[in-house]
């Protein structure tokens, strides 16, 4: 007999031998309107079993890539800041192991940690941002560490001309004014992600994915959900492009698996998940 740990499907090997390692941030003390990403990881992991390693659309099977679970981090909910520095220190450790971390939200100010450690292993970092907010607000209700500012405190480190937003379709006024020249953000879909590609270059790139970009007729599993978002083979599409860049990590967030009983968004998220993995980490 052996203890049993479940973990995300295909993502059994030893940590030595691995070339990416999962964690949860099973996190969401700053959500502004319906709470409950903590879940999403534990979720996905207990999901995954419905979907097989092997992907038909690159061929390719998690079994044979090398993939660590490490499990769910313990955050102190409440506590943004110890939150966010768990996070960085995780990831940090991860990096600093020459593995690939791989970031399974909660809510997507978790991002910020693993942006904080990659960004110092790797200057000149670019983010990719897949999301229907901008996500690009100074505070929200006066608390810098918001899922609803993630994004402007990634400015705060990456700076200007460094930071791609595709399928933005919800901010405020002032923020998609501030974004001007800032980040090069495309409204409502994700269909120049390959002049991205040939602008970013060999670059060191962190890809987040706040799931919410998927429209919710697909994806009805979030605490935020905005209509008019991408289908999910459209998010596929723009995903695969990335394919050639050199990432560093990247994280997939925001899945509130108890607003769709009928399992559908877990299911949606875990095997975008499969696709990321072989796609970044072979």
């Amino acid at each position: 007999m052996e203890t049993n740990i479940q973990g995300f499907i295909g993502c059994s090997s030893p940590y030595a031998e691995a070339r990416a390692v999962l964690f949860g941030a099973p996190f969401d003390s700053t959500t502004s309107f319906r709470p409950g990403t903590r879940f999403g990881p534990a979720a996905m992991r207990s999901e995954s079993f419905g979907i097989e390693t092997y992907s038909p659309y690159q061929d390719r099977d998690l079994e044979d890539l090398g993939v660590f679970d490490a499990g769910d981090l313990d955050l102190p909910f409440g506590n943004a800041a110890a939150a966010i520095e768990a996070i960085e220190a995780a990831a940090a450790e991860i990096l600093a192991d020459g593995k690939t971390p791989v970031l399974l939200g909660g809510e997507h100010l978790v991002t910020l940690g693993a942006v904080r450690a990659a960004a110092k292993k790797y200057p000149g970092l670019r983010l990719i941002h897949f999301d229907a907010h901008a996500d690009l607000r100074s505070d929200y209700m006066g608390e810098s560490l918001s899922h609803a500012s993630v994004i402007r405190r990634c400015h705060d480190i990456l700076g200007d001309g460094r930071i791609f937003q595709f399928g933005i379709r919800s901010g405020s006024r002032e923020e998609m004014r501030w974004s001007a020249g800032r980040t090069t953000m495309e409204k409502f879909r994700a269909e120049t992600v390959g002049a991205a590609v040939k602008e970013i270059g060999e670059a060191p790139v962190y890809i987040t994915l706040d799931l919410d970009v998927t429209d919710p007729a697909e994806f009805p599993g979030t605490g935020t959900p905005e209509a008019g978002g991408l289908r999910f083979a459209e998010l596929l599409k723009a995903l695969l492009a990335l394919r050639g860049l050199n990432v560093k990590a990247f994280d997939l967030c925001e899945l509130s698996p108890h607003y769709d009983h009928s399992g559908a968004s877990t299911a949606l998220a875990c095997k975008t998940l499969r696709e990321m993995l072989l796609a970044y980490c072979g």
